[in-house]
Parts: C-alpha cells; sequence; structure tokens
C-alpha cells in the first residue's frame, strides 16, 4: 500500500491549447517535461574521482568514465567497444555497474527482468581493467535469470542467485559450483519471498565472508503461505492462474533461517536462532569486518521487539548483544557501521523521543548518542571513522524540507548545519569514501533537481553537473499559481499542507476542492520538492479546481516517536478524523472554498483513505476518485499490516474500525473505484469486494478495470493515457468545474 511517486507518460487525445498551456500530452506522452538525471556515479576508491555511465561519441552505447573532482578531468575508463561481446555486433546496454572492491574489475548488469517491482534478474558481465578481457558470467544457465552477482572480496570469484540456488564462479577458470541446489518453487535460497521484498527492502539474500571463505545466505520457506492467484485472461484463450506466496493479515508467514556454506561447495549449517521461524523475521544479516561473525537482526511478528545477535560462522554460536523495544512498532534501519577496530557500531533507535544515531559497545553495554538534539535524523549520508563525523539529513525547523548536517563520532556536541541558508528545499548527498567531495541534488516544489559537485565540509561549489535549465524555463513559462505551504491548526496539532490556485484565480469566486490524499506510514505527500504529480494537479487546477494535500498525524515526517507512533493500532481511523478536522478548518478560513463541491482523491494507502472519507463523511465529501486501494485491512500483507495495526487476535475491532468497506453503507456522492487485476502487492480482491458490498447496499457508483496491470497501473498500450482520460473525465463529470 505503499505511495507511488506518479510518472505515468500519457496523453489526452483531441485536446488543443497554445504552446504555453500545460496539456496533458506534453506531461505524459511527448517528454516535454521529462528531466534530465546524473548518474549513477559511483565514488572511486581513493575517493578523488567518480565514474558514471555516457552515451558514447563513437558508437550506439555507453562508456563508462571517470571524472577527477578537483579538476573535472574526464576519463574513458571502458569504451562502448569494449563492452561488444565476441561474436555480437552491439555493445552491452549498461542498466547498473558495480566495482570489485579494488577497481581492478567491473560488473555489468544487462538484459534485465522485472521482479515484482524492480529489475532484479538478468544477465551479468565482467570486464577486467587489466586484461581487458569481458566475459560472461553463468555460461550454461538460463539466460536473464542471474541475480544479485557480487564479487568476492579479493575479486578472484562472483557468487550469484539462480532459480532459487546460489552459484560461485571463479573468474580465472571459468568454473562454476553449485553451492545450494534444493531451491524451487517452495524453497528460496539468496534471495526473498514477495512479502520480505516489499515490507523489510530486502532483495539480495546471501554475503560474503572478509576472507571471500564462505557464504552466509537467508533460506525462506513459503510451503504452508497462503497462496493468491492473478488471473490472466488476456494472453490466452484459457485464463492461466498466476500463483502467489502472499501471507495475508493473521496468515502463514514463510519460515525463514540463515545458513553458511563453504563457498568452495559442501554443508550448509544452519544458526539456531530462538522461536518459531514463521512467526519472526529475520530483517537483517551482514558479516562484522574482520571477522567470523556475523550481525543478525530478528524482529518479532508484532515487530516491537528488535533483538540483534552475533553469530559465529565457525562455532555456530549466538551471543544476543541488544535489544530494542517500542510499545507501538519498530522500522528496520541501514546505517550500521563498524567503528575502532570493530569494538562500537552505529545504531539508529527512537528511545529518547527522536530518531537519532548512536554509538553501542560491541558487547551492546554501552550505548553513547552521537546526533544530539530535538529532531530527527531523516536519513544518514555517510559514516566516516577516519574524519570522525557523521553526515546526515535532518530538518528541525521546516518537516517538508531536508539539509546535511554533520556531528562528531568521538565527542557529543551541537549539530552543525552543512547546507548552506539559501538552498531552501530538499538536498540530498552521495559522499565520497574520504568526506571530502560530495555529488549533490538540490530540488524545491519550482526547481528540478540540480546536481552539483561540491567540497565539504564547506558546501562550495566546484562544478555543476547539470541543472535543468530547460525545464525550469518551460516551468516557468507556463504561468502557474506556484504550490503554496500552510499550516493547519486542528487543536490536537498543528498539520502540514499545500494548496494549488487556479492560474485564472478570482479570490471574490467560490471553487471546488480536491484533495489528494495518502495518510499512511509508508509515505509522506506534503514536501517542498519537485514532484512530476505535482503537474497533473497544476493540470486539474486549470480546470478551476482548488487542489490541496494535508499530512495527518502518523505520516513519514521528521517530527518525532510520537507523530509517526500515534497512528499504530488506527490506520484509517485517526487519520480520516485528522483529514476532515483539517478540511473543515480550510473551509472556515478560506471563503473562496465551495463547500459544496469538495472531492478527495488517492492511491494505494490514499485510495483507502479517499475511501474512508467518503464513506464516513459524506456531510463533507461529495466525491471520491480511490485507485489501487485496500478495502478491508484484513487482505493486506500480514507483515505491513500487522506492523502498524497489531495482530489480528489483539486488534480484530480495529482492523474493521479502520477498513472503509465497512462504512460502505454510507455512501452518498460520487465515487469512482479503479484498479488493476494484476495487482501483486493490492489484489483486485479487494476492489471487488468493496464492489460485491456496494451493490448490496444499493449504491450507484463507476468503476474502471485494467487487465493484466499491476500496482501503478501503467502496464501495456495506452494503459496511462486512458487511466488519466478516465480521471480527469471523473473530475469534470462529478465534482462542477470553476469559480462561481
Amino acid at each position: 500500500m505503499k505511495y507511488i511517486l506518479f510518472v505515468f507518460f500519457i496523453a489526452f487525445v483531441g485536446e488543443v491549447f497554445s504552446q504555453s498551456e500545460l496539456t496533458l500530452p506534453d506531461i505524459y506522452k511527448n517528454g516535454i517535461y521529462s528531466q534530465n538525471r546524473f548518474g549513477p556515479i559511483r565514488w572511486m576508491k581513493d575517493g578523488k574521482g567518480y565514474s558514471s555511465i555516457e552515451k558514447s561519441n563513437n558508437i550506439q552505447g555507453d562508456d563508462i568514465v571517470r571524472y577527477d573532482a578537483l579538476s573535472g578531468d574526464r576519463s574513458i575508463l571502458i569504451s562502448a567497444e569494449e563492452l561488444i561481446p565476441s561474436g555480437l555486433s552491439k555493445p552491452l546496454t549498461v542498466a547498473d555497474y558495480h566495482w570489485s572492491e579494488d577497481n581492478s574489475k567491473l560488473l555489468i548488469f544487462t538484459n534485465t527482468r522485472k521482479v515484482w517491482r524492480y529489475h532484479t534478474r538478468g544477465d551479468y558481465w565482467v570486464l577486467d581493467l587489466k586484461s581487458r578481457k569481458l566475459s560472461q558470467l553463468g555460461k550454461g544457465i538460463p539466460s536473464a535469470t542471474l541475480m544479485f552477482a557480487k564479487f568476492s572480496p579479493d575479486a578472484s570469484k562472483v557468487a550469484f542467485v539462480s532459480q532459487n540456488n546460489i552459484f560461485v564462479e571463479s573468474l580465472e577458470s571459468g568454473k562454476i559450483v553449485k553451492i545450494t541446489s534444493d531451491g524451487n518453487e517452495d524453497i528460496i535460497n539468496g534471495t526473498f519471498d514477495w512479502v520480505y521484498e516489499e515490507e523489510l527492502n530486502c532483495r539480495d539474500g546471501f554475503r560474503w565472508s572478509p576472507d571471500g571463505e564462505h557464504i552466509a545466505y537467508w533460506q525462506s520457506d513459503t510451503k504452508g503461505v497462503g497462496t493468491f492467484y492473478l488471473i490472466n485472461n488476456i494472453d490466452s484463450i484459457y485464463s492461466q492462474p498466476i500463483p502467489l506466496p502472499y501471507p495475508k493479515v493473521g496468515g502463514t508467514l514463510s519460515a525463514v533461517k540463515i545458513g553458511v556454506v563453504p563457498a568452495s561447495g559442501g554443508e550448509t549449517r544452519w544458526f539456531d536462532f530462538p522461536g518459531d521461524p514463521r512467526n519472526n523475521y529475520l530483517a537483517r544479516m551482514d558479516f562484522i569486518p574482520n571477522s567470523q561473525e556475523v550481525m543478525v537482526q530478528q524482529l518479532n511478528r508484532r515487530q516491537n521487539t528488535n533483538t540483534v545477535w552475533t553469530a559465529n560462522i565457525q562455532s555456530m554460536a549466538l551471543s544476543k548483544i541488544l535489544v530494542e523495544e517500542d510499545e507501538a512498532f519498530l522500522d528496520i534501519h541501514d546505517n550500521i557501521r563498524w567503528l575502532d577496530g570493530e569494538k562500537f557500531f552505529t545504531w539508529t533507535s527512537e528511545r529518547d523521543g527522536w530518531l537519532h544515531l548512536y554509538k553501542v559497545s560491541r558487547d551492546g553495554k554501552t550505548v553513547e548518542l552521537v546526533t544530539e538534539g530535538g529532531f530527527d535524523v531523516e536519513r544518514i549520508s555517510h559514516i566516516d571513522p577516519t574524519s570522525g563525523y557523521v553526515y546526515y539529513i535532518a530538518s528541525p525547523d521546516n518537516f517538508t524540507q531536508r539539509y546535511l548536517y554533520r556531528s562528531s563520532l568521538k565527542k557529543g556536541g551541537k549539530a552543525e548545519r552543512i547546507t548552506p541558508i539559501e538552498l531552501s528545499g530538499q538536498n540530498a548527498y552521495q559522499i565520497s569514501t574520504d568526506s571530502k567531495f560530495a555529488i549533490h541534488t538540490f530540488q524545491n516544489t519550482t526547481t528540478p533537481p540540480v546536481y552539483s559537485l561540491v567540497s565539504l565540509p564547506n558546501h562550495k561549489i566546484i562544478r555543476v553537473l547539470e541543472e535543468n535549465q530547460e525545464l525550469k524555463q518551460k516551468y516557468s513559462d507556463l504561468g502557474l499559481n506556484p504550490k503554496e505551504f500552510f499550516k493547519v491548526d486542528i487543536g490536537d496539532v498543528v498539520l502540514d499542507g499545500w494548496m494549488i490556485r487556479p492560474r485564472d484565480f478570482d479570490p471574490g469566486k467560490k471553487y471546488p476542492l480536491i484533495a489528494f490524499v495518502y495518510g499512511e506510514p509508508a509515505s509522506s505527500t506534503v514536501q517542498d520538492a519537485w514532484m512530476d504529480g505535482d503537474l497533473w494537479h497544476h493540470y486539474l487546477a486549470k480546470f478551476g479546481y482548488v487542489v490541496i494535500s494535508i499530512d495527518n498525524r502518523g505520516t513519514k515526517t521528521p517530527r518525532g516517536r510520537d507523530w509517526r507512533k500515534s497512528i499504530y493500532g488506527q490506520i484509517g481511523i485517526l487519520a480520516s478524523y485528522d483529514q476532515k478536522a483539517a478540511v473543515e478548518k480550510i473551509l472556515q478560513t478560506y471563503d473562496f472554498i465551495d463547500p459544496s463541491r469538495v472531492g478527495s482523491w488517492g492511491w494505494s494507502g490514499g485510495g483507502q483513505m479517499t475511501l474512508n472519507l467518503m464513506f464516513r463523511f459524506p456531510e463533507i465529501y461529495k466525491a471520491g476518485l480511490a485507485l489501487a486501494f485496500v478495502s478491508d485491512q484484513r487482505l493486506y500483507d500480514a507483515t505491513y499490516q500487522e506492523r502498524y495495526m497489531g495482530l489480528l487476535e489483539d486488534n480484530g475491532k480495529g482492523y474493521i474500525d479502520g477498513s472503509p468497506i465497512t462504512y460502505a453503507e454510507r455512501l452518498q456522492g460520487e465515487l469512482m473505484v479503479i484498479h488493476g487485476t494484476a495487482d501483486d502487492n493490492v489484489h483486485y480482491q479487494s476492489f471487488e469486494m468493496l464492489v460485491n458490498k456496494l451493490i448490496k447496499f444499493n449504491k450507484q457508483f463507476s468503476m474502471m478495470s485494467y487487465p493484466m496491470r499491476a500496482h501503478g497501473i501503467n502496464e501495456r498500450e495506452n494503459t496511462s493515457l486512458h487511466l488519466r482520460e478516465t480521471m480527469k473525465a471523473f473530475w469534470l463529470r462529478s465534482l462542477p468545474a470553476g469559480g462561481r
């Protein structure tokens, strides 16, 4: 039910506007407002330069180039010609690339395939910079089945996953060893099932030991997990069921364990973590540097206790070093860095009410706060033991913006802001290994991303790499009213919001209001950032709609633990009342909004929110558009829903009270529901159950199903065009546009 950034390239056929007008064809089909991106870059080991992918000037293909950070000197490390496999005429298309630790070899990912949301399966090739030899990995293994290939620490071997088994290939001899053999439809080695990928951000499921002699890996046994069937009715004259092991709320989880096997092949030995493997999560596992131990994070099913273990791969002994607990829920963070000869590690926690970085001893007995202050560390950008600093993103004074700070790893003190005050908006950094340089990305709601190379900590711009000036000018030429940020006091709390007014706004008239909602813990809609979805909202505004969005309590914003955990056990409940109270206050505050023409729309969690608002508060919301929604929270996956709602056995009433299907009988306004039948995330079942309930209560509504489209409803020809035409037509039909 995660928030979706709407980057769908579509058009509205038949509309004719002047060149300076904002049109759907220009936004979504013609690429007029598409942004230029930079990278992906990889900082080189010496920290003095970075590599990137660039189009070749000689042939149709990609060069791998290096830039010196200070001078800007450019050199071609690997030309597109060198990426032409023997016997072929075209170079490899570089989807992604990774250097070996010593930068002597390059791993190239190409010919990729989508696995659920991400392209994680394809072919891998290795180019040796010394011999200039280009070799394909996994010869004899089915094409485009390789996943997560990684160099061994000494770059002599590469390990990868194929068809749920792990393989190790020698780069010198080409010999391939299959180090697991029990992988099948039920047993998954070296990667994960759907719910671990979606909700715990687990994809790459194996780790090389620091000496390169062993591989530690996850194994998931999905047998017994409920199977949900997606049905393909359009690619054959007979329907084709697509089985998906998917644990719904209260259902059986995969049994997950972690084992260790010699990289040369042999028997796997398994760690014996306490507790039922089907009612705990092994959420993280990594080797401690320069050791024979892995650190493992074990979450209980309620996801309110995270037990941290060290596990020795020789003796298989377990040691409990830290237990993190919360009355509500815990999130997993990937900010662990070992310090002082592996005597300490960094750890992220909300234990003082704010999200902060701590320094913890290896035995867990001492815990010291590093990022001191009454603010959240939104994310860690870089931890540098050599310089003694951690660089991180925070925004103590404006929750819609992000800035770079640093704190000392060795002594307490006030956080030092690095981002200059004039860069008001969102800032992100990819920092070099020695912390002397960073690729800086700046953006705000009227400024598309600007990529620069800066020196640190003085934040001096060395050169601008991409500033999207043409896009900024096109946006400016549209003459749109800017997105206005505001705060709304609903009594218990002050919420952040934004508003877009029609271009020809007349304060003496009353306009219909469309509220764009999300409202769940996975994301936030009110951010001072360049968002492609804003153009859709500006497009609606030109017809005479005022468009707003509000972040209710519980959304993913840096406002402290209490803000985020307030939603626990009441998804769909607290947020609905926050959204309703905010709209009521807005109607009292702005007399140019017509209270008889108020609508809501949202996608995924926002679709659920729209349904809750329409059904609970029909006296306010007269029209609603809900896409890819959960109608009954018991239908969604166990890991996400149980994290925020608790177990079904503990909070059964909350699941019912928070689900919009419970209130379907109250529908009064104009409602349209839209769903893809191949949605592996929020199943089409959720759509059908709500439709069935609305029919039962004789409620009239509009609906649109998109066959074999997934959660983003953007696959196959012309889908996005048809979708947006449908959405636009609904608003013009159901919520009369324009000022009166």
